[in-house]
């Protein structure tokens, strides 16, 4: 059974930085579209980032230039560096897994991705 765990959040100050990593136990699909959403409180969820199994990615326009988004397949493992945080940034970070790229295109219309992890708290400060 599919199961992505997240680690990496915490707690920084306004302009620095943080990784995130999503550990996937295992992926039985020959397709796969990993990525990033966060979910501030009161505040609509938000793609920030995604990449698939080719390697092709797609940011949010709010991360764009300061967060990058990898994966190591032999360790099963995708990462999220985030440089320049901002206050705004605060939120919680949620790890995807797809098989289509549907749940990123249509977050914002209540799509789903089919895995998704637990989450793992960002809070920048000013």
């Amino acid at each position: 059974q599919v199961h992505l765990v997240e680690s990496g959040g915490g707690s920084v100050q306004s302009g620095g930085s943080l990784r995130l990593s999503c550990a996937v136990s295992e992926w039985p699909y020959s397709a796969v579209y990993m990525g990033w959403f966060r979910q501030a409180p009161g505040k609509e969820r938000e793609g920030v980032a995604v990449i698939g199994s080719d390697g092709t990615t797609s940011y949010g326009d709010s991360v764009k230039g300061r967060f990058t988004i990898s994966q190591d397949k032999s360790k099963n493992t995708m990462y999220l560096q985030m440089d320049n945080l901002k206050p705004d940034d605060t939120a919680m970070y949620y790890c995807a897994a797809d098989i289509s790229i549907s749940w990123w295109l249509h977050l914002q219309q209540g799509a789903v991705p089919r895995f998704r992890g637990q989450g793992t708290l960002v809070t920048v400060s000013s």
